[in-house]
């Protein structure tokens, strides 16, 4: 199966788990773009669960959009624990949604460093009870990165979201 059938089956059984459950989603994005929202609402019926999405690529849109402190980001970078928290629940809370999933990191080529290299990835997910954060160092170039953050953030919104018993 081609790979953007794969990751359309897995959004299709994302959007289905949320759906039995009467869960509605917002996405905040940085790394990946609008990625997880574009595969997303590539399948029909899709805006029965998601709301939308903030791509906040820079500091300034993360705090602007999503109300990220600018203190926060200048302590910790974009690229941390503490941002994704923040973006994940900045956006649940502005979007009215049930679960918010949040995604900050560095797809390369450039951009990395000793301590932040390529690769790193940071998801968060969250539903207003409990905020999940993952850390992550994915391996490739720029679209590997891009495409594991995705899978990522939809396994760790299955795990929230938890499972369904028929």
């Amino acid at each position: 199966m081609p790979a953007d059938q794969v990751a359309l089956a897995h959004a299709d059984r994302l959007l289905a788990l949320l759906r039995a459950r009467g869960l509605s989603l917002v996405t905040a994005e940085s790394c990946t773009g609008g990625l997880i929202a574009a595969l997303l609402t590539a399948l029909p019926g899709a805006s029965d669960v998601v709301l939308g999405g903030f791509v906040t690529y820079s500091n300034t849109m993360k705090t602007m959009s999503l109300g990220v402190s600018a203190r926060l980001l200048a302590r910790h970078g974009a690229v941390s624990e503490p941002v994704a928290k923040a973006m994940a629940e900045g956006a649940r809370k502005r979007a009215g949604a049930d679960m918010a999933v949040a995604v900050t990191g560095i797809a390369g080529p450039g951009g990395g460093s000793a301590e932040k290299p390529v690769g790193l990835v940071y998801l968060s997910v969250a539903d207003g009870k409990q905020t999940l954060v993952e850390r992550h160092l994915f391996a490739g170039d720029r679209a590997a990165v891009r495409s594991a953050s995705v899978f990522a953030a939809f396994a760790a919104l299955r795990v929230l979201a938890g499972p369904i018993t028929l």
